[in-house]
Formats: C-alpha cells, sequence, structure tokens
C-alpha cells in the first residue's frame, strides 16, 4: 500500500490547493452520475463537465507542487494526501443527491469558479493566470448549462419544483465558507497570486440573485454556520469519497491520469 505524503504548507501553496482540491472532490462528486443521468445528452455532459474539472485540478496542483519544491507531481497531490490535508471547500464534498441536487450544487460552484478564475486571470503568477484563461471559458459553460437547468426545474412540476427548493435550503448555508476569508488569503491578495475569496462574494451574489430570480425561487437567508473544509476539518463523507478516489494509486502505486 503506498504511503501518504507530506506537504509543506506554505501559503502560497495552501492557496492553490484550495482551488484545486475543489476541482477535483467536485468532479468526483459530479463523474458519479456517469451512466445514471435523466437523460443521454445530461449524462454526455456532467461526464465533460467533471472532465474540465479534473484538467483544472491537474493544472493548478502541477502549479502548487513546484511552488512546494518537494517534487511532489499532481498525481501525488490528487491521490496521496490524508484527510486532513485536502483544503477543498465542504460543498464540494457533500453527497451526490438527486439531480436537484446537483443541478443546484453545479450552479452555486460553477458561478463562484467563474468569478474566481476572471481575478486569477490577472495573477501575478504567469503559471496560474494562463490556467485561468483556459478555466474561465469552462466555468462559464459550466454556470450557463446548470442556471439553465435550475431555472427549468423550478419552473417545471411541483415535483421539480419542490425538490430544487429542498435542495437550495440544504446546500446555500455551505456557501458562506467559499468567502470566509483568512490569513491565506490575505497573503494571496498582497502577493498578487490571487483574490481573496471574500472578495468575490458581492459579485457571486449579484448573479445568483439573477439566476433564482428567473426561477421564481427566493434568495436564502443566512445563518450562523460555517464549514471548514479549507482547513481541513472536513463532514463525515469526506473519508468516504477519499477512499474510492484513492483506491488504485494506494493499491498500485505509479500509476497516473
Amino acid at each position: 500500500m503506498q504511503a501518504s505524503i507530506q506537504v509543506r504548507p506554505g501559503a502560497d501553496v495552501q492557496y492553490l490547493l484550495r482551488i484545486g482540491d475543489t476541482a477535483l472532490i467536485l468532479a468526483q462528486r459530479i463523474s458519479e452520475w456517469t451512466g445514471h443521468a435523466p437523460v443521454l445528452e445530461e449524462d454526455i455532459a456532467l461526464a465533460n463537465m467533471a472532465l474540465d474539472l479534473i484538467g483544472q485540478c491537474r493544472a493548478v496542483l502541477t502549479r502548487a507542487g513546484e511552488l512546494e519544491g518537494a517534487g511532489h507531481d499532481e498525481d501525488q497531490l490528487a491521490f496521496l494526501r490524508e484527510e486532513r490535508d485536502y483544503r477543498n471547500a465542504t460543498l464540494a464534498e457533500l453527497p451526490r443527491g438527486d439531480f436537484a441536487a446537483t443541478v443546484v450544487r453545479n450552479t452555486l460552484m460553477a458561478t463562484f469558479f467563474k468569478q474566481l478564475w476572471q481575478r486569477l486571470a490577472d495573477s501575478s503568477d504567469a503559471e496560474l493566470a494562463a490556467i485561468a484563461g483556459k478555466a474561465i471559458k469552462e466555468a462559464r459553460y459550466h454556470q450557463q448549462h446548470a442556471a439553465d437547468w435550475l431555472v427549468r426545474l423550478a419552473g417545471g412540476t411541483e415535483e421539480s419544483r419542490r425538490r430544487v427548493e429542498k435542495a437550495l435550503a440544504e446546500l446555500w448555508p455551505y456557501t458562506a465558507e467559499l468567502f470566509a476569508s483568512d490569513a491565506v488569503d490575505e497573503h494571496a491578495h498582497a502577493t498578487g497570486l490571487g483574490p481573496r475569496w471574500g472578495d468575490l462574494r458581492e459579485a457571486w451574489l449579484a448573479e445568483m440573485t439573477l439566476v433564482l430570480a428567473e426561477g421564481g425561487l427566493a434568495l436564502p437567508a443566512a445563518v450562523p454556520f460555517l464549514s471548514t473544509g479549507k482547513t481541513g476539518v472536513h463532514s463525515e463523507h469526506m473519508g468516504f469519497i477519499l477512499a474510492e478516489l484513492q483506491q488504485l494509486q494506494r493499491a498500485y502505486p505509479g500509476g497516473v491520469w
């Protein structure tokens, strides 16, 4: 069995891990729909979105490994860390749920990534800026696709609307973590590496308000809850998703994407 690696906790590396890990774990969740989506076209669309996110993850984790300087490549960073060393937002690791839950989460996350990649295109790190230049095009498509489905389901049958409202109520509280800035964000802001995630909230909320309004949905109220996946303290679901994600690499060391 392949042993775990230890990652040096520099603020620049942690900032990139938050991006790469969130893309990785979200891709793993979306890929669970492969062969199970309600229609063939959506099966293909979700699989392609998962692949886009994996591509973004690979690029960002590769850069994180270069900045860390310990010789870790994207495969090692993706598959050989302990749970507490992953820095993804908790929203990405929550169970797949039904199709409405996936649509709502994809809308929330794609809107966030769209805002993030737009700002990262001006990063002081030329490699990260180049990654953002490609990723923003994918995020725009992901956001449009998911938002279209959200509006369609909200305006569909009583059952589809009920499921959308239920998913929105359950997932919305986890969005607060996306915009909780800390020392890692301050370092990225000060060095020009990237924006404080909290600085993205206003634009994100404006877009989400428009999408929800088009579906006749009310903006959920804020609650005093803050998840902590970005700091390595995850939900009970994280261990299960990592067991599936890491199994092949742990059992057969050296495998690559």
